[in-house]
């Protein structure tokens, strides 16, 4: 994309240079979803990474606010190159910046592996399936780790569990490596590539999954900072469930009697529930809704009808 037209990045203080690159980014058009969902949150990323700040550095109105911090015409100069590349290259902020948050917790990434952002991640935080958990879960299977996250996640929150990260992917493998060693965790993770649950078929008590679901309509209008992100771990076919029958279909043999697969399927629920009207589910409340993440027990699952 093209800076020509665009509003200059300016300003000598740390707040007001947040607010001019909030205004850049809103006149280039770029896309969030990526660690932010607005100009303003992303600006501040993009600033106080550039500057080597801590990202929880305060603005605005709080009393401890760095807002009138002075900006020297060099720092400018640091941070104007990197809202020029977010711009012209509409990559995600993560990947320029090789870091990615999600509750709290930093993660490596790169183009190698999707930017984490999984809202599977609030429901291990916040104790939402703890219910469906107890001392029999004890094996736990992150299925299209990626980047590791959900992996290392799970691990720190349940430490008497032990979790694998699968994937198909040697390259995001590597990523999520990165992310295990990272966190200290390589005693108690596993990573494995595997097609599925072909190398990993368990049986697990908690599988969790953020599988590409996207279906081809949709993947068709992507914005680019999307598209900059491995496809294969996107796409899922033209309705979005391909990657979703198979493991559905092979879940009850891959799942302990008490196990369940905790499922991340977005915006595609007409869809699922198309692919699979009479399979009961239990559909979880997350920050986007309670129709983007959904549990299947084993018993559930033993009752679908084989494809």
């Amino acid at each position: 994309m093209s800076l020509a037209g665009l509003p200059p990045l300016a300003g000598d203080t740390l707040g007001a240079l947040v607010d001019s690159g909030a205004a850049l980014l809103e006149a280039a058009g770029v896309a969030f979803g990526h660690g932010t969902t607005n100009a303003r949150d992303e600006a501040a990323w993009l600033v106080l990474w550039r500057l080597g700040l801590p990202l929880d550095t305060p603005l605005g109105e709080a009393p401890d606010s760095e807002e009138k911090r002075p900006v020297t015409q060099v720092e400018l100069a640091q941070v104007a190159t990197l809202f020029e590349e977010r711009i012209a290259t509409r990559k995600p902020a993560a990947y320029l910046t090789r870091e990615a948050w999600l509750q709290g917790v930093p993660f490596y990434v790169d183009e190698r592996a999707i930017v984490p952002r999984s809202l599977i991640a609030e429901l291990i935080a916040d104790g939402s399936i703890d219910h469906f958990l107890g001392e029999h879960t004890r094996r736990v299977l992150d299925l299209c780790t990626g980047n590791g996250s959900l992996a290392v996640l799970a691990a720190m929150v349940w430490p008497e569990i032990e979790v694998t990260g699968a994937d198909i992917s040697a390259d995001a493998l590597a990523v999520a490596r990165t992310n295990v060693e990272r966190h200290g965790l390589a005693g108690r993770i596993a990573l494995v590539r595997s097609d599925g649950l072909q190398a990993v078929p368990g049986p697990w008590d908690l599988i969790l999954c953020n599988p590409p679901y996207v279906n081809a309509v949709s993947m068709q209008a992507l914005p680019p900072e999307y598209r900059a992100e491995p496809e294969l771990a996107l796409a899922g076919g033209q309705d979005g469930m391909d990657f979703v029958r198979a493991l559905l279909h092979a879940l009850p043999a891959a799942l302990s009697p008490e196990g369940v697969l905790l499922l991340e399927i977005g915006h595609e629920r007409a869809h699922f529930e198309a692919a699979f009207p009479d399979l009961p589910v239990f559909w979880l409340d997350t920050s986007a809704g309670g129709d983007q993440v959904l549990l299947i027990t084993q018993k559930a699952a033993a009752g679908l009808q084989a494809p």
